[in-house]
């Protein structure tokens, strides 16, 4: 009965050194996709309240003649170059106090003082990431296409947003307000780095 119980309490110490594990990864993944303080409230079963922010600095991108570009490459070519170059802007950007909020299609999206709020260097962090990842894409090589140059456009823009999660199911971190949109303009009216 003794060898029983210890065999037994062993078991339950491995089997719980492993589930502690798993929840480790699990949390490492989450804090990935959202800002660490709000998966961890989402962790905690706590609903997340939508916060305004008076000053960040949004930045926007995306690739001069994608849509020309996708049409003469295979679906794996294109999801290969998005996954080549933002895995490469992803690397870039950890070096400055900025937030990757998504990328949607070619599109790249950035914001500096938010989710924490880093005073008055947010427009500094953005201007200096950006000439960091256009310098970056000019000298990027396509993996099916290496004669080709790449060309990014990038907007940014700086005011106050809101930010707030949307949705249970797939919960997306956004932002709203004018700054967003104006910076999404600022984008699709700019030229080619």
């Amino acid at each position: 009965m003794e060898q029983y119980a210890t065999n037994l309490e062993t078991l339950v110490e491995e089997r719980t050194a492993d589930y502690l594990e798993e929840k480790r990864k699990c949390e490492e993944l989450l804090y990935q996709l959202l800002p660490k303080s709000v998966a961890s409230q989402l962790i905690l079963g706590q609903s997340v309240i939508a916060e305004t922010y008076d000053q960040v600095t949004i930045y926007f991108s995306d690739i001069v003649g994608f849509t020309s570009l996708s049409a003469q490459s295979t679906p794996l070519q294109v999801v290969d170059l998005l996954n080549d170059l933002y895995t490469c802007f992803d690397s870039i950007i950890e070096n400055f106090d900025v937030y990757k909020v998504e990328t949607i299609g070619d599109a790249y999206m950035v914001v500096s003082g938010l989710p924490v709020r880093n005073g008055m260097n947010h427009a500094r962090e953005i201007a200096r990431m950006s000439l960091a990842l256009r310098d970056t894409v000019m000298t990027f090589s396509i993996r099916h296409r290496p004669k080709e140059q790449l060309k990014l456009r990038i907007g940014m823009h700086s005011g106050p947003c809101v930010a707030g999660v949307v949705g249970l199911k797939m919960p997306r971190y956004c932002l709203f307000g004018d700054t967003v949109n104006t910076a999404s303009r600022m984008e699709s009216n700019g030229e080619g780095n």
